[in-house]
């Protein structure tokens, strides 16, 4: 047996029952069934004798295989025991009885050694077999049950619970019922007791296991002596229970069988071990508190049982032991402590006789009770009484011993570690205990006089002077050692400790000073029904103590005085209740208020009138008032009852009106507050009507308060003021308690004629700003909360108050500097007279508003009361809505007011403040309270002003005041709407037509809400505020959706019915779209980049049932306008394929601006398909033709039109090249386009060429028409421009007729070149003609072609170049300071507005497609176009110079102007996107460009000799802050690329000094010397960009430094294996580049996202912010590429930058693994380095693993000498090295998480190599893997080489044991002069830099 680690140290409840509490469960009783434990004992049937003996079956005739289980018990190890254990319970199951049978004896001998086995789990599965066991072999078990039964009894007593219990469930499985068990108890009483007498006799040194450690055997024996002593204890409980108790055998036939008989055998047992072990005294002196508490339990059952055993030869001895126990400490042992002590003195009485009483009980009794009973408060206690019950009276004196007794019980009252309850037996044995002295003392005293003498000074000692003094005094509880309680001692440096620690303390207090006063009023209670005389001491001590504090009411401590007194008098008020005993007011607070009423009154202090007032609410006004005045004053009557009671009332209203209401309401002074609480509580439910009314007039009595003056504050409206709310407070409460005082729950009972009047005084008087009239109003009126609905004046009177407010709120408004605001007060004024805002000077105006608001701020909720009053109510809210709002304008809005206009101002705003966000502060339930019609009035003045202040205010910044008008909105529709109906309704009023809105569309509300005419203005005007009217109408849509402002929808509830709506109903606000649409661009929005994703999102992601409907009317309203508006024209220049955002802006009329931004929208977003396009087309065909005349105007807006919906209709079914086979009609729509473009080409057929351009022949319309049908799409940005359509031969053919028909007019290139628009159409006709006939095109077509398309891009080029030179001119030239007109005149020099652009990007979109052509040329060789001859190769080189030369343009223009400020390569940057189209042609061109032809662009750029080189621009480019993402792109393409890679990372270093300019200068071989980066990696390379960290995770600076990591990783990976130009870079970035790269990468992943013990892919899968980088990192390895990454980069967004960082730090784990490592070994954050490493092996470490061992498996090592094998399932690889009659064989383990962790080498066989040589040479394997920072192919091929240097004779360094060094690979070379050892030159210096010395490593001579 042991205690193990965990194991419940000590006290019964958790370890086991005492023994007591376990005999009397073992009582039978019949009926009952037996539950788990000791609920008795019961037997299947009755046992005889055992058999021959336990060893009467062979254990040879044991099952084999339990044999072998037994057998291994008798192991020591815990766990083989559990095993067996396990195993035998398993076959005790499975075998049958008559197996199990034979085992039993053996079983029997294991089971004894088991039960003392130290470990209890082991224990606790003996008993767990035992049972499976008894299962197994039922009533087979009797003739080994007395073998058994000793042990079996032992066990139930455990210290381990769960022990315990397996052994009572294993007895029950034998003997289910109670009885049963009991017999069997019986039956082998003798067995048991032997075991007993066994167990006692044990030491630690006979225990069983001697091979326990020394500290084990001490534990197992106390814990089996324990157990041991709790087993016989109970043995004789249950034995002889029945013989003394009937109780238990009322019910029953008879006792039990052999019942006497083992009580016979129980007492020879028990006089045996009683005498054997020297009366069990030895045991109480154990160290061990479980068996000194079990060695008490025994000496109780001994002396309850068997008491013959104490006689007068061990008696004294006996005696000294019990009744001086109190020296036990241990509060486990304290209840078997008192059950054997007071069971003794009970039973032998004579025994205190035999012992010294004070030295051997008295003294050690003081000691228990002075230490608290050492913690067993809740035992000890309650014994008390019956100890003293039990005390002789002769063996003490009398006073002397209840002196010490309760003194030192007091002394242990505050023990440190007592509870509530401990608290609570103390009071109560402190009560019990005195009650029963003066009760009994008549036992010590045998005179009258001695008896009353010692009543008498036992009260005064402790009742008064140690209680009551205690009570009173008592500031904090204190230990024994003076400390107070709890408190940290001196230590001062921990305040929240302090904090703690004093909260507990005042928690203490509390608890403590509680239970003292009931305590002393118990005993007050109980000495008055004894004899009430002896209370005359304590009233007297009370009484003085009372007047004393009184007198000194102001000292500091008396406030803590009295609230100790208040408190009791709450405790007496309380036990009056609950007993109904009525001398604690007629003995004790009547007689004391009596005679302290005349101080308290004259000293008038808060306390001591708080003191009258909690007597009176405690007893009643009546009673204090009759012993105030009648009784206490010798006033008598001797009337009949009901006359007494009359003449009682009338006396009492005469001592309340001529007494206490002059006092109460004297004035104010520091007892105002006390004194009318007072006056409250005088209150009297007979008297209530009387006594309020004569207070409300004497408190409104000019003669008793005096008139106020504007500069006096009034007394009597303060005091009315505090009175009213302390009677709101006081109903409040009473009202909660649901106490039943009428008066108290109706205000209308408090209505006063009287104070009506002076609340309306005081808000209509000429001064009502003083402090003393709002705190009346507010007081009055009431509502300061929404549970406040108590107002003490009638409702008519509210509505007169009301108006007064209003009135002063709305001169405020109508003197704002706003004219909105005037407007709007004007308005409210209306049903409001004599306001006199003119006679009223600004500062008294913004008086009166203050004071209005202060009084409505304190009575808010008031206005629910008088809700049906619409016009004040609505106006006052709206008021003070509007208010809120001018402070808002006043301090939001920048251009508002001038300085001087706001120091003007200042009061009139900081009044405002106060009433900013008054919605917020109000909640929801105070709006819903509102009258709808309050609500809708309200609503209606707010939308007027939000209108107005959006169209009137123009002087005001339009952004901001949008900004302000839409949370205003917000506010108004989360105030006042709380349903849709209510919504729409403020929607419709805020949106309504007038004079100035809508400018573009005119609503006929008549007919439907939705439908629009066009307005008969001139539509192209601009309206200030139309603009900012649609600005705040977006804002608000982005709020709360466009399904609420535009289609008047709110997605209900299924509770929510609404009903049937018309089609029109639902779109009825369609026009204002078309407004929105129209307007195009507004402040902070437009058209395009705001309203219509919103319109697409919310059209395809809300359940809204009339989409369609609603679309339709808003194409029809733009569709209507457009051909109104028609006349307008297009602009020749628009890219008409590609119908973007920024070429949108180019159009001029705004309906078809509007009309096509919309369709685009539709069909990009599908929300509209191709039925609908077709729908669409055949309308505008219809319009297009009346008759066989034309309708001009949609002629001109169906190009645009047109293209958009052939986009849509002609989706391209055709794969490359495949636009040269016939098309397949299959459907009428295809069919009806077909007809319709053919119709079209023949009118331009029949139009004259181009260059007899005829503007009056429509010709540019047709065109655009014809253009508009073939379009170009793109499905990876620009760079696979391709056709849309799949057209038929004679519709190709038609289109190079056209064609040629332009090129048969060649001679007149003369008059092209003065035409622009020539220009433009016929390089669109040039677009389309390649796109789609190319491959019809014949010698003269391609002529044609390459000649317009070199001419218009070089025209392009030389503009471009002119810019270059003049920003180079304008920098080089300008001084270094920042000079503005510098700045100015590269925006002027920037510009572009040259036409060539536009014929420049069509012809590089004909270049694109060509390029593509070339491509399907190149696949198909055999086809005779004119293409394969390689004709145009020269021109199509000198074709891709120019557009490379226009990109390195760009690029070092803005390369230049960086070199001046960031702000003029900013403004160079942005000029870029005026033609963003053109750039990203140009980028797309570039990056298809092959390397030849950057090479001589590149060179060509170098010879032009400006400031800044092609490297310099490319740089320029790539980390512009603002992006065009092809560009930036195309620029790191070239960067990263040959043969601009070699020259674009590595700066050579110049030996000229004069060498020109700053021109970037090139080699193809890396400088033999350190390694230099250029300046614009240096930065981001070798140290962390500053203030990195703390930047936004998409900051321009985190972008450039990942590219430049980019760059350089992909240089280095590109770079030979082995060449020094890589070991020298990637040793640089060993050296000199920040390891930061990597914290910074995982800035961006989101690690925590992973789980660092168990990270599954498919877990990932669904996490999309991890998946990302994740993917990319893997990505990243299997390709050894960025540039998947760097393409997707822009536009920048978090996701794409995690996803950059995957695949960044996947490249760095194949090019710089032990660079990765290194950093990894640093990191100190565990749980990062977890994260980490699951994300490495997870994404990274497969692809790695696969990649490396593939590598190793395809090398070529070529040697017989050496051979690889590589095992993929294993990730290893055996290297084997043989050279003449010597071999080894490495392996080379690749960890699961590798390169983070190092790779593992070992040595699998060795064959003539030494042991010190094998050591080195399998430390330079290890080297070599691990620090390659490469593949692992290329270390082991460098392992190879040193064995090789090595065997050819060559020696190792003796630094690093190697002959080739493992990261440079050099050999050694510098030998000491003195010992001619060689080293290599990075070994050597790094033992010079580490050692600090320039001395040989081995013979130290200097080197």
């Amino acid at each position: 047996m042991g205690k193990q680690k965990g194991e419940a140290g000590g006290g019964k409840s958790k370890a086991r029952p005492s023994s007591s509490s376990l005999a009397a469960s073992l009582l039978p009783s019949s009926g009952s069934v037996a539950t788990a434990g000791f609920g008795g004992y019961v037997g299947s049937s009755r046992l005889d004798t055992s058999l021959a003996g336990d060893d009467a079956v062979p254990f040879l005739d044991v099952d084999s295989e339990v044999a072998l289980h037994l057998k291994r018990l008798a192991r020591k190890d815990p766990v083989t025991k559990l095993k067996a254990l396990q195993s035998l319970s398993l076959l005790f199951k499975e075998k049958p009885a008559k197996v199990i049978v034979l085992v039993i004896p053996q079983w029997a001998f294991e089971y004894k050694r088991l039960l003392l086995d130290y470990n209890r789990e082991v224990r606790r599965a003996t008993h767990e077999t035992m049972t499976n066991l008894i299962i197994s072999v039922g009533r087979d078990l009797a003739p080994h049950l007395k073998s058994l039964m000793g042990p079996w009894w032992f066990s139930q007593f455990d210290p381990v619970s769960e022990v315990s219990v397996a052994a009572k469930r294993s007895l029950q499985a034998a003997f289910p019922l109670q009885e049963k068990r009991l017999d069997a108890v019986i039956l082998c009483t003798s067995e048991i007791f032997v075991y007993i007498e066994e167990n006692l006799k044990l030491t630690p040194q006979a225990m069983l296991d001697k091979s326990a450690a020394s500290d084990e055997l001490e534990e197992m024996h106390r814990q089996v002596i324990s157990s041991t002593l709790l087993a016989l204890a109970t043995l004789l409980d249950v034995l002889f229970a029945m013989q003394s108790e009937s109780t238990g055998f009322e019910k029953t036939a008879a006792e039990p069988k052999h019942a006497s008989k083992a009580r016979m055998t129980a007492i020879s047992f028990g006089e045996k071990l009683f005498s054997a072990h020297r009366c069990f005294l030895d045991f109480v002196k154990s160290e061990s508190p479980a068996i000194r508490s079990a060695t008490y339990s025994v000496l109780k059952s001994f002396i309850k049982s068997i008491p013959q055993v104490f006689y007068e030869g061990n008696m004294k001895t006996l005696a000294a032991a019990i009744l001086g126990a109190f020296q036990e400490k241990d509060p486990m042992c304290h209840s078997s402590m008192w059950e054997a002590l007071l069971l003794f003195s009970k039973k032998f009485p004579d025994s205190w006789t035999l012992v010294n009483v004070q030295k051997v009980v008295l003294n050690r009794l003081w000691h228990f009770l002075g230490n608290g009973c050492f913690g067993s408060q809740q035992v000890s206690y309650p014994a008390l009484i019956l100890y003293l019950d039990t005390l002789p009276p002769k063996t003490v004196a009398g006073e002397k011993f209840f002196h010490d007794f309760f003194h030192n019980l007091w002394d242990g009252r505050n023990h440190s570690h007592s509870t509530i309850a401990d608290q609570l037996a103390f009071f109560c044995a402190f009560k019990e205990c005195f009650l029963w002295v003066l009760c009994n003392a008549s036992r010590y005293f045998d005179s009258l006089d001695s008896l009353h003498h010692f009543r008498v000074n036992i009260v005064k000692s402790f009742i008064v002077k140690l209680l009551w003094e205690e009570y009173f005094s008592f500031t904090g509880c204190t230990n024994q050692d003076g400390e107070s309680y709890g408190m940290p001692g001196d230590s001062s440096d921990n305040e929240l400790r302090q904090k703690t620690v004093a909260s507990l303390n005042a928690k203490h207090y509390m608890r403590f000073s509680q239970e003292l006063g009931k305590c002393i009023i118990g005993l007050l209670s109980g000495v008055y029904l004894m004899d009430i005389n002896l209370l005359s001491d304590f009233c007297l001590s009370f009484e003085d103590t009372c007047l004393g504090m009184f007198q000194q009411l102001y000292n500091p401590g008396t406030p803590d005085k009295v609230e100790k007194v208040i408190n009791f008098f709450t405790l007496l008020e309380q036990h009056s209740l609950e007993t109904g005993e009525m001398w604690p007011v007629k003995v004790l607070v009547g007689p004391v208020l009596a005679k302290s009423f005349p101080l308290i009154r004259s000293l008038d202090s808060p306390d001591g009138v708080r003191l009258l007032s909690v007597a009176v609410s405690l007893f009643g006004p009546r009673k204090i008032v009759e012993e105030l005045f009648i009784h206490n004053n010798g006033y008598s009557c001797s009337l009949p009852d009901e006359r007494e009671k009359l003449w009682e009332t009338v006396h009492f209203m005469q001592v309340f009106k001529e007494t206490f209401l002059p006092w109460c309401l004297l004035g104010c002074s520091p007892s105002t507050s006390s004194r009318l609480d007072l006056l409250l509580a005088l209150l009297n439910d007979e008297c209530f009507s009387e006594q309020w009314h004569a207070i409300i007039s004497y408190a409104t009595n000019e003669e008793h308060s005096g008139a106020p003056t504007e500069s006096t504050e009034s007394d009597y409206l303060i005091l009315l003021a505090m009175l009213l709310e302390k009677a709101r407070v006081e109903m409040t409460r009473r009202k909660a308690k649901d106490l039943n005082h009428p008066w108290w729950s109706n205000p209308e009972h408090w209505h006063c004629q009287l104070l009506e009047s002076a609340a309306l005084a005081a808000v209509c008087s000429p001064f009502p700003f003083r402090t003393s009239v709002v705190h009346f109003l507010c007081a009055v009126i009431g509502g300061s909360s929404e549970v406040d609905h108590v107002s003490f004046v009638e409702r008519k009177a509210l509505i007169l108050i009301l108006k007064e407010l209003n009135k002063k709120l709305l001169a405020f408004v109508c003197q704002s500097s706003f004219i909105s605001i005037r407007g709007l007060g004007a308005l409210l004024i209306d049903g409001t007279h004599n306001i006199g805002v003119e006679n009223n000077s600004s500062t008294s105006t913004i008086k009166m508003a203050q004071f209005a608001w202060e009084v409505l701020s304190g009575c808010f909720f008031f206005l629910r009361a008088v809700s049906e009053e619409i016009d004040p109510v609505a106006s006052i809210l709206a008021s003070l809505f509007i208010i809120g709002w001018e402070h808002s304008m006043a301090t939001t809005i920048d251009n508002a007011f001038d300085k001087e206009a706001q120091e003007k101002i200042r009061d009139r705003l900081e009044f405002g403040k106060s009433l900013t966000g008054l919605c917020s502060t109000v909640n929801d339930k105070f709006w819903k309270d509102l009258s709808i019609n309050n609500r809708k009035r309200l609503g209606n003045i707010l939308v007027k002003f939000i209108r107005s202040a959006i169209f009137k205010e123009v002087k005001l910044n339009a952004s901001e005041v949008t900004v302000l008008c839409c949370s205003w909105m917000l506010e108004v529709l989360e105030c006042l709407c709380h349903d849709q109906n209510e919504e729409q309704y403020l929607l419709d009023q805020l949106l309504s037509k007038d004079d100035i809105w809508p400018v573009w569309m005119v609503t006929d509300f008549s007919l439907s809400r939705g439908s629009a005419a066009l307005k008969s203005i001139n539509v192209s005007s601009e309206e200030s505020g139309n603009h900012k009217f649609v600005s705040f109408i977006d804002k608000l849509i982005s709020k709360i959706g466009i399904m609420k402002v535009i289609a008047c929808y709110a997605e209900q509830s299924l509770s929510y019915a609404p009903k049937e709506l018309t089609n029109e109903e639902t779109t009825s606000r369609a026009w204002i779209a078309a407004e929105i649409l129209c307007t195009w661009k507004w402040s902070g929005g437009s058209a395009v980049a705001s309203f219509l994703p919103l319109l697409s999102v919310s059209i395809k992601n809300e359940k809204y049932p009339f989409r369609d409907s609603l679309l339709d009317s808003i194409f029809d309203i733009l569709l209507d306008g457009a051909l109104v508006h028609g006349d307008s024209g297009l602009k020749s220049s628009f890219i008409l394929w590609l119908a973007r955002g920024n070429e949108l802006d180019k159009i001029e009329e705004t309906f078809l601006r509007a009309l096509l931004s919309l369709l685009v929208t539709l069909f990009k977003n599908s929300i509209w398909q191709g039925e609908k396009a077709t729908m669409i087309f055949r309308m505008l065909i219809n319009k297009l033709y009346m008759g066989e005349a034309i309708n001009q105007n949609c002629l001109k807006i169906l190009p645009l039109i047109v293209n958009v919906l052939v986009q849509t209709l002609c989706q391209r079914s055709f794969t490359s090249g495949d636009s040269g086979t016939d098309a397949q009609l299959d459907c009428s729509d295809d069919n009806l386009i077909q007809v319709t473009v053919k119709d079209w080409l023949e009118r331009v057929l029949s139009l004259p060429p181009l260059i007899a351009w005829q503007a009056e022949q429509d010709m540019e319309e047709w065109f655009q028409l014809v253009i508009a049908c073939y379009p170009f799409g793109a499905s990876s940005g620009t760079r696979s421009l391709r056709p849309e359509r799949d057209i038929s031969l004679e519709e190709r053919m038609l289109i190079l007729e056209v064609f040629r028909k332009q090129q048969h007019s060649a001679n007149a290139s003369a008059a092209i070149s003065k035409l622009p628009v020539v220009h433009m159409y016929l390089s669109k006709l040039m677009v389309i003609s390649v796109g789609y006939c190319w491959k019809e095109f014949t010698e003269e077509d391609w002529e044609l072609f390459f000649s317009q398309v070199r001419s218009w891009i070089q025209s392009a080029v030389v503009m471009m170049e002119e810019i270059t030179e003049n920003v180079n001119d304008t920098i080089t030239n300008c001084s270094a300071s920042k000079n503005f007109g510098v700045l100015k005149d590269l925006e002027q020099i920037v510009f572009v507005s040259d036409p060539c652009i536009n014929v420049a990007i069509n012809a590089l979109e004909s270049f694109s497609l060509f390029s593509r052509v070339l491509g399907f040329q190149q696949l198909n060789a055999d086809n005779p176009n004119p293409l394969a001859s390689g004709r145009w190769d020269p021109v199509r080189d000198r074709i891709l110079e120019g557009i490379l030369r226009l990109f390195f343009c760009t690029g070092i223009a803005e390369a230049i102007a960086s070199s001046y400020d960031h702000e003029a390569a900013s403004i160079v940057a942005a000029s870029r996107l005026d033609n963003s189209y053109f750039w990203e042609l140009v980028a797309s061109n570039v990056i298809a460009s092959p390397q030849y032809a950057r090479e001589r662009a590149v060179k060509s750029v170098e010879f032009w000799g400006l400031s800044k080189g092609p490297i310099s621009s490319l740089y320029a480019v790539l980390f512009s802050t603002i992006s065009i993402p092809s560009l930036q792109f195309a620029a790191y393409v070239i960067l990263s690329s040959e043969p601009v890679s070699l020259y674009g990372i590595i700066e050579e270093e110049c030996s000229n000094d004069d060498a020109g300019g700053d021109q970037d200068s090139y080699s193809l071989d890396l400088p033999s010397g350190k390694v230099h980066l250029r300046q614009e990696l240096l930065g981001m390379i070798e140290k962390l960009p500053y203030g990195l960290l703390e930047m936004d995770l998409v900051a321009q600076e985190w972008v450039n430094f990942f590219l430049s990591w980019s760059l350089l990783l992909t240089h280095i990976q590109f770079l030979p294996s082995l060449s020094s130009s890589r070991e020298r870079l990637v040793q640089y970035v060993q050296d000199s580049a920040s390891s930061m790269i990597l914290d910074c990468i995982f800035q961006h992943i989101p690690l925590e996202l992973c789980a660092a013990h168990r990270l599954r892919k498919k877990d990932l899968e669904n996490s999309s912010g991890l998946l990302e980088p994740a993917s990319s990192a893997t990505c990243a390895i299997k390709t050894g590429s960025l540039l998947f990454s760097v393409e997707s980069l822009w536009p920048i967004e978090p996701q794409k930058m995690a996803s950059f960082a995957g695949a960044l730090y996947g490249l760095m784990l194949q090019v710089l693994p032990a660079y990765v490592r290194g950093w990894f070994t640093n990191i100190r954050d565990r749980s990062a380095s977890s994260l980490i490493e699951s994300f490495t092996r997870t994404w990274c470490s497969p692809p790695l693993i696969v990649n490396e061992l593939s590598q190793i498996k395809k090398a070529n090592f070529a040697d017989e000498n050496f051979e690889v094998s590589v095992s993929k399932s294993a990730n290893e690889v055996v290297a084997t090295y043989t050279k003449d009659e010597t071999g080894m064989d490495l392996v080379i383990r690749l960890p699961a998480s590798y390169p983070l962790r190092p790779v593992d080498v070992d040595c699998m066989r060795n064959l003539g190599i030494s042991e010190v040589k094998q050591r080195k040479w399998l430390m330079s394997m290890m080297m070599f893997v691990r620090n390659q920072n490469g593949a692992l192919a290329e270390a082991i091929r460098i392992w190879k080489s040193n064995f090789d240097k090595e065997f050819e004779g060559i020696e190792e360094c003796p630094i690093c044991y190697s002959v080739i060094h493992t990261a440079n690979h050099s050999l050694p070379r510098l030998a000491c002069k003195t010992c001619k050892h060689k080293f290599h030159s990075a070994c050597l210096y790094k033992w010079f830099s580490t050692s600090h010395k320039s001395s040989c490593p081995l013979c130290q001579s200097p080197f």
